[in-house]
């Protein structure tokens, strides 16, 4: 099962030696007909007799955007949860997210045959490419794997270390602490086609990490 496009590195919080970041991966279900977001849309329609088909290979690693991106929910105290009108609004939210994940999920074992060890041990190469590349200061590699709005934002952040050091060594201490399902959202190309679809992951990756300048100096 190969994953595909759209990259979202985002740091999310620091404890000593370990480093939680939040990973989005797109996994896209229509491997037969993949779609595009760099060719121009075409509208479907029927083929003038006489006329000669022509065919189109388009295709389309990523949306290029997070959908319905992850937030950490509050939480809340038991008794406002069951016995106030806000605390069952949000019960009720809580279900529909969930169910949401689980569907998301059921499609994507269906169509792709989907284990959480294969798909965590792909996530995880993904996330060691991404941050070795940034580590050498790999701007065009990155281009390939990485949404433009976080290419540019990982461009520029680069510029600034690159004002102290042109790349710096980073290695990742294995195995993960932990890696977890945050999300998992379905995105449809096609109402009447569901096999049109990518599914979209937020996985959250707790590790230990090691890098430093080239002057040895820990960063």
């Amino acid at each position: 099962m190969a994953l595909k496009g759209l990259v979202k590195l985002q740091e999310q919080s620091r404890d000593g030696s370990s480093f939680a970041a939040v990973l989005d991966l797109v996994v896209h279900l229509n491997h037969a007909r993949p779609m595009s977001t760099s060719a121009p849309a075409v509208a479907q329609s029927k083929v003038p007799v006489g006329a000669r088909k022509v065919g189109l290979k388009v295709v389309m690693m990523s949306p290029g955007f997070v959908y319905e991106p992850y937030s950490p929910r509050g939480h809340i105290p038991f008794w406002k949860r069951w016995f106030t009108l806000s605390g069952w609004r949000r019960t009720k939210e809580d279900i529909i997210l969930e169910m949401k994940n689980a569907y998301a999920v059921s499609r994507l074992r269906k169509k792709t045959g989907y284990t959480k060890k294969q798909f965590y041990d792909q996530a995880l190469k993904i996330y060691k490419e991404v941050n070795t590349l940034m580590a050498h200061g790999d701007t065009s590699s990155l281009r390939k794997i990485l949404t433009e709005r976080m290419h540019s934002t990982i461009k520029n952040e680069l510029k600034r270390r690159q004002s102290m050091w042109n790349s710096v060594h980073w290695e990742l201490v294995e195995p993960a602490v932990s890696i977890r399902t945050l999300r998992a959202r379905m995105i449809g190309l096609d109402k009447n086609d569901l096999d049109k679809a990518f599914i979209q992951l937020t996985l959250e990756f707790v590790t230990k990490q090691v890098s430093f300048s080239q002057t040895s100096r820990a960063i």
